[in-house]
């Protein structure tokens, strides 16, 4: 006999990462929306010192959770170990850190009007996804548009290597390296430590 278990609002969040992904394929302005899935989990963890947002509030998890183990996608699989050692996940968040601070830079030559206007989607930092469909917003600065097809590359790339770790192994194994889950721990280890110097 199965329990019934209470569900919450936060449990249905993982609509919010399939609408996200779906609405920036129709227009590359909605992925400005996605900043918030970087701005929530610091300002969550540097107020309460814990991983609050890892655990219950990201979409992404529970969209991958969704997919790999209730509807079995999953291989459930344990993962390699190491993938799960610190020298890969803090290498893949210095990578990922990198490949941002690359995207803020293309950002702003396109605001000072030394590049043009980059008018595709990156898969895995490779593949270029002609996106001429998203864009139609006219009369905005151009480097706004920038920013976005930059940070929606980000986003999908991410969401595609958790499809892919999620079908490999265990469905929420993206966590596991994931770069703002690792910032996000870094801050909470950062308070304890401060926390018991001061007592």
């Amino acid at each position: 006999m199965k329990k019934n278990i209470k569900k919450y609002w936060y449990d249905y969040l993982w609509i919010a990462s399939a609408v996200y992904l779906i609405l920036g394929m129709f227009n590359i302005l909605f992925a400005w929306i996605g900043m918030l899935c970087f701005i929530i989990p610091l300002v969550i963890s540097l107020k309460t010192g814990t991983k609050a947002y890892c655990n219950k509030y990201c979409g992404r998890g529970q969209l991958f959770n969704l997919l790999g183990k209730k509807l079995k996608l999953s291989r459930n699989k344990p993962m390699p170990n190491w993938m799960k050692s610190k020298v890969f996940r803090y290498g893949f968040l210095v990578f990922f850190l990198t490949m941002f601070s690359l995207m803020v830079f293309n950002t702003v030559l396109v605001f000072k009007g030394t590049r043009t206007l980059s008018q595709f989607v990156t898969l895995l930092w490779t593949f270029k996804i002609p996106w001429h469909w998203a864009h139609h917003v006219r009369g905005i600065p151009t480097w706004i548009s920038q920013y976005a097809f930059g940070f929606y590359s980000v986003m999908l790339t991410s969401t595609v290597l958790g499809i892919i770790t999620m079908l490999l192994f265990k469905p929420r194994s993206w966590c596991v390296y994931c770069p703002m889950g690792t910032m996000t721990r870094l801050i909470c280890v950062a308070k304890e430590s401060s926390n018991q110097s001061k007592e």
